[in-house]
């Protein structure tokens, strides 16, 4: 009987986390300095140094803040002070040759360097800002937006 009870106790416990594997963190903030913020739904989200960020996560950082973050397959983004990024989107599933990296900087300062899925599938990676579309051939870049 106790076997059937943790049987069911662990589905009971562990179906919800299966359910929302489509909603699984994309990456994790590795450090961490002033004024940071993500916007999630629409909601601000407390960020601290490990918090988790997801698809569609809008990363916003004020005058004296900057974010950095890994993505599950190692590529390293960071944001500047006064800036905006948005993840648009990622997939990192080698076996089923799901790979896919889409960030947008709205605004500011950003430095990124590839990781696994640049290596893998160089045209699945891309990096847009309000005037260019740069698609991720090399391994590292900064970019700046200047003005509105």
């Amino acid at each position: 009987m106790k076997r059937v009870f943790r049987i069911v106790t662990a589905f009971i416990l562990f179906y919800p986390v299966c359910s929302v594997a489509a909603d699984s963190p994309v990456g994790s903030i590795k450090t961490l300095k002033g004024k940071c913020e993500i916007i999630r739904s629409g909601k601000e989200v407390d960020v601290k140094t490990g918090s988790r960020v997801f698809r569609d996560d809008h990363l916003k950082t004020w005058a004296d803040g900057a974010v950095s973050m890994v993505f599950k397959d190692d590529t390293l983004l960071s944001i500047g002070p006064n800036s905006e990024v948005v993840i648009n989107d990622f997939h990192f599933s080698p076996a089923e040759g799901k790979l896919s990296i889409v960030t947008r900087l709205l605004k500011g300062t950003s430095a990124y360097l590839s990781g696994i899925i640049a290596k893998l599938s160089p045209d699945s990676v891309r990096f847009e800002t309000p005037v260019a579309k740069v698609g991720i051939r090399g391994t590292k870049f900064a970019v700046s937006l200047d003005g509105d």
